[in-house]
């Protein structure tokens, strides 16, 4: 729908606004976000290579155009005509992806996640991105833990050490 553009305030008004506001340097950007935030993310960092060094997701919806989730906000979002949700669906879209050298990708899911098998998918995502050459994909599957906080808590740092190994 026309008010729906997260994509869109990231690209062109939070990434100017930081530019401006803060001593960043435009060529070591990362992005990272958690679940339909780890999506963005990913979809964001696989439509535009280049402008960020690596990307990171804990625990993403992966493969809207499958999950339950997924197909109710794409329906609502992108309306009926399934033909046009693949261009916003990441695990699609790392089917095509393709760039000069690989880029680099971390996703951490929980084991313990209730929403891991019906709604994020996300071994569809790591099963197509590990496949494809063009992404090197770090993916860490971790033993009891799920979709909330307490995992993300706990792990946070391991993402701002990877996320450092790019851009520092």
């Amino acid at each position: 729908k026309q008010w729906y553009q997260r994509r869109v305030r990231v690209l062109k008004e939070l990434i100017p606004a930081v530019s401006e506001n803060f001593n960043v340097s435009e060529e070591n950007r990362a992005i990272s976000g958690h679940s339909m935030g780890g999506h963005g993310s990913l979809i964001i960092f696989l439509k535009n290579p280049g402008m960020f060094k690596c990307c990171t997701a804990f625990a993403p919806i992966s493969n809207p155009c499958q999950g339950l989730w997924g197909v109710k906000a794409f329906t609502n979002y992108l309306g009926e005509d399934k033909s046009t949700w693949n261009a916003w669906d990441a695990t699609e879209l790392a089917k095509t992806f393709t760039s000069g050298s690989p880029v680099n990708v971390l996703v951490c899911q929980g084991d313990a996640d209730k929403f891991l098998k019906a709604e994020l998918l996300t071994q569809n995502f790591v099963d197509v991105a590990g496949q494809n050459e063009a992404i090197k994909l770090d993916y860490r599957l971790r033993e009891g833990y799920d979709h909330f906080y307490p995992y993300i808590a706990t792990h946070v740092e391991e993402h701002f050490d990877y996320i450092a190994n790019f851009i520092c």
